[in-house]
Formats: C-alpha cells, structure tokens, sequence
C-alpha cells in the first residue's frame, strides 16, 4: 500500500487499518507505516487512560464525602458498594500502569475540587471541608475506611 491508501485506509476502515499497522511494525517494515495517525493513536491511549482515572477518583472522593459527612445511614451500604467500585477500577488502572499513582497525586487537589463542589450542589446544608480530608497517599486512599474513625 502506498502512503495515500494507508491513510485512507485509516479513515475508511480503522481496525484494517489496525492490523496492517501491527503487521508491519512486525515485520520492522517501518518505510510503508502510517506514522502520523499512528503516533496520535499511541498518543490517545496515554489520554484516556489518565481521563479514566480521573473519572474514577472523582466518582471515588464524591463518594466518600457523602459516606463521611451526608447522615443518611440508610444509604451507606449502598455508597459503600460505590466506594468499593472505584477503588477497585482505580486498582486495575494502576495494575497495567503503575506510573499513574504519581498522576493521582498529581491531579487529587483539583479533582476534590470537582468532587467537593459536585456534593456541595447535591447536599446544600452539609458541611464539607475545603481541604481535602483524605491522605496523598494512593494507597491509603484506596483501602481506608474513613468513615470508621
């Protein structure tokens, strides 16, 4: 295929695309590669996998807000369902990707922000600290039960 097809390729039918370029990065055939759209898919899986985390320790620091500070003990069980949740998505992302740990701590004073603000919508009359209560520490956050203490 020349250079034109490949891309074309690309646009047109993306998984052919995918398996031609994965049997030639094979094959080490690297002049007949589409290098553009393949370093800005290389480069794509790096952002959703940092958005994915994001995603999940937003969802994971909402939820441990309401369990540690809303008084609905009705509800708990089922937000601790939720807080399991998360932690075990955030669990797998660090699996495959251990470096992410430093992105979490990286991004977890802005994203309490986004939770805090999130719950302070949801439950007007609840006191929620403006610092974030929780440790700089992802392991930590990802097994303690706050709301024991």
């Amino acid at each position: 295929m020349n250079k034109i097809s490949v891309t074309t390729l690309y646009d047109q039918d993306f998984f052919l695309w995918v398996e031609d370029t994965v049997k030639k990065l094979k094959a080490r055939d690297n002049e007949n590669l589409d290098w553009e759209n393949l370093i800005e898919e290389v480069e794509s899986l790096g952002k959703s996998q940092r958005k994915a985390v994001r995603s999940f320790l937003l969802r994971l620091l909402e939820h441990l807000l309401k369990r540690c500070y809303v008084p609905m003990s009705d509800c708990y069980r089922g937000g601790e369902i939720e807080i399991r949740n998360f932690r075990q998505q955030l669990k797998i992302e660090l699996e495959d990707s251990p470096s992410l740990q430093n992105y979490i701590l990286e991004i977890l004073s802005k994203t309490y922000e986004m939770a805090l603000e999130n719950v302070r919508d949801d439950y007007s009359d609840i006191y929620f600290p403006d610092i974030c209560p929780f440790p700089n520490n992802v392991e930590t956050l990802l097994i303690e039960k706050f709301w024991d203490k």
